[in-house]
């Protein structure tokens, strides 16, 4: 019996770690803080350790307490995967999927496909992380890694599920601005926003409709790391950007938004589900791809 309660307790204890808080940890749970605090000081009374230090600000683990939570994040992991596999058994996503998105794409479409899988499956919850760095997929802590681009050659298993187009726009209620843009070399007489995320923001390539290349190098007029903050800053007529179709189409739908030399185009780009090469795929990870590619 004591052994099952110190497993139950380690839940407790590597969602404070992970959220460094016993508050964000209680709301994870879906308990009270006093639960969590009670749970994990019994933890560390019968290991007879300080697995965490305590100050006003933010929850930390000690040295101890970071080793042990290396074998309990692994030992959960494992358990949700049992739980995964069971659902194989019942055609039902069971557990919790944990996911990476990029920022702009995990915003603006992968959301709202996680809200409607959680109406049609709420028995499996989802933890979703959002970020533009590439997170170690095969640490076993995720499950599925959405990724948008150009894939980087690896040992890891990719579906492609979609595609997007990258589009220079800008404001509509500036749109006089753009009428002596007829070359992409002209875009030099134009406010530049650049996407400080991608690792060469000012340097592009357009093809027309007859295969003819011209490869530009623009000046950056405003530099910004975030695709919904250059949308807002091109809406307020800050200058133009090159921005994917999934952020800026509703916009153009509206006449918020122009875009700029539209016979010439830009690489198109592929949006992937990315898995761990020798991870075992459970149901939960094959009915979200499936929503995904079908949003």
């Amino acid at each position: 019996m004591s052994k099952a309660r110190n497993l139950n307790r380690l839940a407790y204890f590597a969602a404070v770690v992970e959220t460094g808080s016993f508050t964000r940890a209680a709301d994870r749970l879906g308990v009270t803080k006093a639960v969590v605090s009670a749970q994990v000081t019994q933890l560390e009374l019968e290991l007879k350790t300080t697995l965490l230090v305590r100050n006003t600000r933010k929850v930390s683990a000690t040295e101890a307490g970071q080793a042990f939570y290396t074998r309990c994040a692994a030992i959960l992991h494992d358990a949700d995967d049992a739980f995964g596999e069971l659902a194989q058994l019942s055609d039902r996503p069971l557990g919790t999927l944990r996911m990476t998105a990029p920022h702009d794409y995990g915003t603006v479409i992968v959301t709202p496909v996680v809200a409607a899988f959680r109406r049609k499956y709420p028995e499996c919850k989802v933890e979703l992380h959002l970020g533009d760095s590439h997170s170690d997929l095969m640490s076993g802590d995720l499950d599925l890694a959405i990724r948008v681009g150009w894939l980087r050659d690896s040992g890891l298993m990719a579906r492609k599920i979609g595609g997007f187009q990258q589009l220079l726009v800008g404001a509509s209620k500036v749109e006089a601005q753009f009428d002596t843009i007829t070359h992409p070399n002209d875009l030099k007489a134009l406010d530049f926003i650049a996407n400080m995320s991608l690792s060469d923001p000012l340097q592009w390539v357009f093809e027309n409709e007859a295969k003819q290349s011209a490869p530009v190098k623009l000046e950056n007029a405003l530099s910004i790391d975030s695709g919904p903050a250059i949308l807002e800053a091109v809406k307020g007529g800050a200058g133009v950007a090159i921005l994917p179709d999934f952020l800026v189409r509703r916009d153009l739908q509206n006449n918020v938004l122009t875009r700029i030399l539209p016979q010439w185009t830009l690489p198109e780009g592929g949006i992937f589900a990315v898995y761990p090469a020798s991870k075992f795929r459970p149901i939960k990870v094959s009915a979200f791809v499936d929503m995904l590619r079908n949003a």
